[in-house]
């Protein structure tokens, strides 16, 4: 697949993720349920949108995802950096378009940003320590179904809709677990599109930080513990 047209997918892919993930966070602000409103709008959006892109770009739609393969072989690290690109830029345009459209009717406020109690500023129980722990730990998890599920073609990877359900399920599972708590991002580019639009930058740097690590360590294990049997190309996340 040329590389303009796989950069479209992911560009579309993360845009989908901020403006159906981040508009739900904006439209259900101080209703009950919530939480699982939020989570629901995430995990859905994102098993469709991995399902759809998986055969042009791997639907990987997160950059901690796209590093995590590139650490382990399965892409180039220009490849990387295109995709990275394209999934940043897709996060600003969503986030630009929710400010845009949202605003008046309801307070776009920090345009559905990835924050919670314990990262977000102005909050008694801030604490960077817990919000890097707990987003590497969520990531983690996250990487190790992408692992499991859309790369290793030993598993149910061989059906991009199958890979895209498990991991579309287990961020919508890490939002229920940790959302109040850091946001679960999970995600670098779905924090940065709104911490740009704006211009809130709470411990974003936890938000880089923790997803990377945490999937980096999980494909890192994958590989180990477990091996691979997949051709090349084909990622998800």
């Amino acid at each position: 697949m040329p590389a303009t047209r796989a950069m479209l997918a992911e560009f579309v892919g993360t845009f989908a993720l901020m403006f159906v993930g981040g508009g739900a966070i904006i439209v259900t602000q101080g209703q009950e349920f919530h939480l699982l409103a939020v989570a629901l709008a995430h995990g859905l959006i994102l098993a469709v949108m991995v399902s759809a892109t998986m055969h042009i770009s791997g639907g990987q739609i997160n950059p901690a995802v796209s590093i995590a393969l590139w650490l382990i072989k399965k892409q180039s690290w220009a490849q990387t950096g295109l995709f990275m690109t394209a999934q940043l830029v897709g996060a600003i345009a969503a986030a630009l378009l929710l400010k845009m459209l949202l605003a008046g009717a309801y307070d776009v406020g920090d345009i559905g940003a990835t924050l919670g109690e314990f990262s977000r500023a102005g909050s008694e129980h801030i604490n960077a320590a817990k919000t890097l722990g707990l987003e590497i730990i969520a990531t983690f998890l996250l990487m190790f179904v992408v692992m499991g599920t859309a790369v290793d073609k030993r598993g149910v990877g061989r059906n991009a809709a199958i890979g895209g359900f498990g991991i579309g399920l287990t961020v919508a599972a890490a939002i229920l677990a940790i959302g109040p708590a850091t946001g679960a991002s999970l995600n670098p580019a779905r924090s940065f599109g709104p911490a740009l639009v704006a211009w809130t930058w709470d411990m974003h740097g936890a938000y880089w930080a923790g997803p990377i690590f945490g999937a980096a360590l999980a494909a890192l294990a994958y590989r180990a513990v477990f091996g691979m049997e997949e051709p090349p190309g084909k990622a998800g996340g």
